[in-house]
């Protein structure tokens, strides 16, 4: 089993500094919940809610953006540059030192 570490800023400031396992297919969003974060992920991670958004702070490499993720934030509250879906973004070691914070709730 491989962790990588990932810091996330939930809505009240409050950092967290997590492990995140590489070898079970886990997005961001599915890694706030669990560690009991407050992300919604209303739809299950389909690019459908935006309930799951957040900013990332670091100079990752990350996936390039899908159109139904990119037409999600369009359509979404609080969203800045560097906002994202974390149920688009898969956990890989290449994101060992990720820093991201968890947008406002709509």
């Amino acid at each position: 089993m491989s962790d990588i570490n990932i810091t996330i800023t939930d809505r009240e400031g409050t950092i967290h500094k997590v492990e995140a396992p590489t070898d079970m297919g886990m997005n961001l969003m599915e890694l706030c919940k669990a560690w009991e974060l407050p992300v919604e992920g209303t739809c299950g991670g389909m690019a459908m809610c935006a309930s799951c958004q957040i900013y990332i702070h670091s100079d990752h490499p990350l996936p390039e953006m899908s159109m139904d993720e990119d037409l999600m934030l369009a359509e979404a509250f609080h969203v800045k540059d560097n906002s994202r879906l974390g149920c688009q973004i898969q956990i890989t070691p290449e994101l060992d030192g990720l820093e991201i914070e968890i947008a406002p709730e709509v």
